[in-house]
């Protein structure tokens, strides 16, 4: 039996998602803000401070909610949807930008998910959204990260959403995954996550990955993304900055650019 309220979902599209969230009489989903995307007649929108889990009841609670989610760069507040009226009514949320929205449900996940600092989408009411420090120095160093990961805790139904295709993979005890730190989207509690330095002199120069990656080792689950956020930033800048356009497979550079009337 859930604890957290009980919400249908269905999730539309392709590379451009968004989820539907059915919402009984009384029943209220939390969003991060900017999710929204359009709603029934019926639904009512309130601002709140934290995540509005049962756990951060009283002042002092939600104060603390709140300061845990600007320590992972979220917004002070999130946004609660509530069905207000007697019939099912629907809103829905999207996706920042191209990629997956991954539903997981804490009920089945052991009640706890880690997940990237900028994943959360939105949540079914109870859910707690936190703050997760890595124990390890290495891996807050390193790990791409920093020390801080955002968890979701709870028995209800959190969404996620991530860049490009998502692969989800379960690890057997003691089964290792080594995986480059911005590829990872969330993985389950009893997953042991670690950084480890790249081999080879060789590797470290000319590898063009990175020095350092992260190891995964199980038992548990690990969803991956194909294209995080970051690596697409990081590519339009390259080519967008003044001066700086790459000309992929061409010999004549930026003689080419001058012959077809775009200039250096």
């Amino acid at each position: 039996m859930r604890n957290n309220h009980e919400i249908d979902y269905r999730i539309f599209g392709e590379e451009m998602q968004c989820v539907e969230i059915e919402l009984d009489p009384q029943e209220t989903v939390m969003a991060e803000s900017g999710a929204f995307m359009f709603m029934d007649n019926g639904i009512e929108m309130e601002t709140i401070f934290g995540d509005g889990s049962q756990q951060n009841n009283g002042f002092l609670g939600k104060l603390m909610s709140a300061g845990k989610r600007v320590l992972t760069g979220e917004s002070l507040f999130m946004t609660a949807f509530t069905n207000m009226g007697y019939n099912k009514a629907r809103v829905t949320f999207a996706g920042p930008y191209a990629g997956k929205i991954v539903p997981l449900d804490l009920l089945q996940l052991g009640g706890k998910v880690i997940c990237q600092k900028d994943s959360f989408l939105c949540a079914a009411k109870g859910v707690s959204v936190g703050i997760e420090f890595q124990k390890r120095l290495g891996t807050g160093l390193f790990g791409g990260e920093g020390f801080i990961m955002q968890k979701l805790e709870g028995d209800g139904f959190a969404f996620v959403h991530a860049g490009g295709h998502i692969l989800e993979r379960t690890l057997q005890p003691g089964e290792i995954l080594r995986i480059d730190t911005g590829c990872i989207v969330a993985f389950t509690h009893g997953i042991d996550y670690d950084i480890q330095m790249m081999r080879g002199v060789k590797n470290a120069i000319f590898g063009g990955e990175g020095l350092f990656f992260a190891v995964l080792r199980g038992p548990g689950k690990v969803w991956l993304q194909s294209l995080p956020v970051s690596r697409l930033a990081g590519k339009i800048l390259s080519y967008g900055a003044p001066g700086n356009r790459r000309e992929e497979g061409s010999i004549l550079g930026g003689f080419g650019n001058l012959l077809d009337g775009d200039g250096f």
